[in-house]
């Protein structure tokens, strides 16, 4: 029998007379969840608003901050003085946003914070790619596995060089999280807009995926393999979370 889910917006959780995560259970994050065959997963990425709410109840002080700021690769990683979660590029950001500057631990706390948890590599890959959905809309097809997390083609994402024919996104910085349209699963910015935390590697090397607006379409592909130290926080990072369903 398969789960059968409603969704209860941005603000709500998951809920299905069998077998998902109850009406009831915490969402302090305000978390959308998007409910697949064995996973909740955030129809988003983290945005700068939810994680501010993360940091509003723990006090949490990230890592660009203590170090006067994050990343960006030109000729080699610079630090950029004030550029974090707040202020990616230097200003404050909107709400709306993805949080970036955010090292894997602290991609993880937050999930923990949120009652969920970083997703797997494996339940990436599923979410992105293979759709799970009874009935998706065109041109989308329940159970097929597609090239791009946008589906045959980059088309949308927000990436450099190769996914659009105008400069609507042209990979000059990432965009708020819901601009692009839903791609596999109903899922935003899987391919392109930032890289992504999974729960897959060790600190040395811990696995980032789906590429991010610096890069082109060839690093949103499945068979793409990329990573990090754990500690790192730069501007071309963010994250998503994902639930167990509560049997």
């Amino acid at each position: 029998m398969r789960t059968l889910a409603l969704v209860l917006g941005i603000a709500g959780v998951a809920s299905t007379a069998f077998g998902a995560t109850p009406a009831s259970a915490a969402n302090p994050a305000g978390i959308d969840w998007q409910p697949l065959s064995a996973v909740l997963i955030a129809r988003t990425e983290t945005t700068v608003a939810q994680f501010r709410r993360f940091v509003e109840a723990t006090g949490r002080i990230t890592e660009a901050e203590r170090r006067g700021g994050g990343q960006e690769y030109v000729a080699g990683w610079q630090q950029r003085p004030g550029w974090t979660w707040r202020s990616p590029f230097g200003t404050p950001a909107a709400d709306d946003e993805p949080a970036v500057h955010v090292t894997w631990h602290e991609a993880r706390d937050f999930c923990r914070w949120a009652g969920a948890r970083l997703p797997t590599d494996a339940e990436w890959v599923a979410a992105a790619y293979t759709e799970q959905r009874d009935s998706p809309p065109a041109p989308f097809v329940r159970d097929r596995t597609y090239r791009y997390p946008t589906g045959a083609q980059p088309t949308g994402a927000n990436c450099r060089g190769d996914c659009n024919p105008g400069p609507a996104f042209d990979g000059r910085r990432h965009r708020p999280v819901n601009q692009g349209a839903p791609g596999v699963n109903g899922l935003h910015d899987m391919g392109a807009n930032a890289w992504e935390w999974v729960d897959q590697g060790s600190d040395a090397d811990r696995r980032t995926r789906g590429g991010s607006w610096w890069y082109g379409a060839r690093q949103m592909r499945a068979d793409h393999l990329q990573g990090k130290p754990a500690d790192t926080a730069v501007v071309y990072i963010g994250f998503r979370c994902a639930r167990d369903y509560v049997r």
